[in-house]
């Protein structure tokens, strides 16, 4: 079925063919054919069918079409020869230069952008995760030339880069696009606010807050339900997981603590999608303990931190910002013996990693032990002499610190309990709030 014609309602056509074409502009850490794997997988997350790739040295780049005449040419004998109906270029292209691609080339064209707020708008879950893609995606076609906005009408994922009714009119309603667009930012946040009041009972209960992050498919979901328990969607696929999710979990230590799923990052991340998922990502910026879960047995694997870094810094995280961070090098056992024994060597000269496989679980009961002693570093030593019959008191000591010893004497119990300076803090404002109950003597 021909991917421009198809109807609304049959939502992606999964199996076009497709050829991927390369910009290579000699900036990258990464090689061609690495660059070429990601794209490739990126298009056969939404089920695109890549039957080709190319890279092509781009040393002038061209304002009409990004690349040279020849190069043009040889993708559109590669889309003949193929059948292909899509190319997808590898970069970001002005609206000038996908309209100029898709005349040459007789084919559907987008770029990296769109190719991910196509997989966004499939993948989005929740009513937050729609709002927030669907704002990217508008962001991104407000000025460009492109097909019938009835789309905004849509209630399955997908936003219509690769289909849709076909060419209709040419101008769009900016006006609909400025309105929708401010009702989308009104929506989301109202999310914003309440994420952060709930935040904020979590502040007081309080029980700190971890944040898994990394590359797409690093292995963060699988990590999560190693350390939870949970069913989160966790595949070899690109953005598995798209919208955010917490679970409890109990540490060494630590009677509870907040586990939190996020994203998954991706080099040349479209500053659309940073934009619209920053509601959801401030509940990395107010994680007590970031985790960096890296696949530590991908050829990229440094190209994948920075790309990571890049966004952590750009939403005020890092560099001595935000919560202190511990990697995960993950997939270890996918390493042949010598580099895993290499890796596990060099990250016990560290004391910010810790070499694990989410898959089997080997190094996670480590990560939580050392995940325990972060969040209780700056803990001190307290003799706390509470009332027997003040449960509340008790458990409180229970769930907010780690219990060293306690002894009854008559009706009194001393409990020596080790706390951090901000749950001391609150124990203390605890103890005013209740006239002076369960201060230490």
């Amino acid at each position: 079925m021909s991917i421009f014609n198809r109807n609304e309602d049959d939502g992606l056509a999964r199996g076009a063919k497709a050829v991927v074409a390369l910009p290579e502009r000699g900036e990258s850490q990464r090689s061609a054919q690495a660059r070429l794997e990601e794209a490739a997988g990126l298009a056969e997350a939404i089920g695109v069918d890549v039957v080709d790739r190319l890279a092509f040295r781009l040393r002038d780049p061209k304002p009409a079409t990004l690349f040279g005449a020849g190069q043009v040419e040889s993708i559109a004998v590669a889309a003949r020869m193929t059948e292909a109906e899509l190319v997808i270029v590898d970069a970001a292209l002005t609206p000038i230069q996908q309209k100029n691609l898709e005349k040459a080339l007789e084919a559907k064209v987008i770029d990296r952008t769109g190719l991910i707020l196509e997989i966004f708008g499939e993948r989005a879950a929740t009513a937050e995760g729609r709002l927030q893609v669907e704002l990217a995606h508008l962001d991104y076609q407000a000025g460009r030339l492109v097909r019938s906005w009835t789309h905004l009408e849509r209630q399955r994922g997908g936003f219509g880069f690769l289909g849709g009714p076909g060419e209709t009119q040419i101008e769009a309603d900016r006006r609909m696009i400025r309105d929708r667009m401010a009702k989308l930012r009104r929506e989301l946040e109202q999310v914003r606010k309440t994420r952060g009041l709930h935040r904020a009972r979590r502040q007081r209960a309080p029980w700190p807050v971890i944040a898994l992050v990394g590359y797409t498919n690093a292995g963060k979901s699988t990590l999560f339900n190693r350390m939870t328990g949970a069913d989160v969607m966790a595949e070899d696929l690109l953005f598995a997981t798209l919208d955010p999710t917490m679970r409890q979990i109990s540490l060494p230590g630590m009677d509870k603590a907040i586990l939190s799923d996020t994203v998954g990052f991706v080099s040349d991340l479209p500053t659309q999608l940073v934009a619209a998922f920053r509601a959801t990502l401030e509940e990395v910026t107010a994680a007590d303990l970031i985790i960096h879960v890296r696949d530590i047995s991908h050829p990229d694997t440094e190209a994948q931190r920075d790309d990571v870094v890049a966004v952590l810094a750009e939403i005020g995280v890092g560099e001595g910002e935000g919560a202190p961070i511990l990697e995960a090098w993950n997939k270890i056992d996918a390493l042949p013996a010598e580099e895993a024994e290499r890796i596990a060597a060099e990250a016990a000269r560290r004391e910010d990693v810790m070499p694990i496989s989410a898959l089997s679980g080997d190094g996670v009961e480590q990560l939580r032990r050392t995940v325990s002693e972060r969040l209780n570093q700056g803990s001190r030593l307290h003799s706390v002499t509470v009332a027997a019959s003040d449960g509340g008191a008790i458990a409180w000591l229970h769930a907010h610190g780690e219990v060293i010893g306690q002894q009854i004497d008559g009706d009194r119990l001393s409990i020596n309990v080790r706390l951090s300076e901000a749950d001391w803090a609150r124990y203390e404002a605890r103890g005013r709030r209740n006239g002076g109950a369960g201060l230490s003597f």
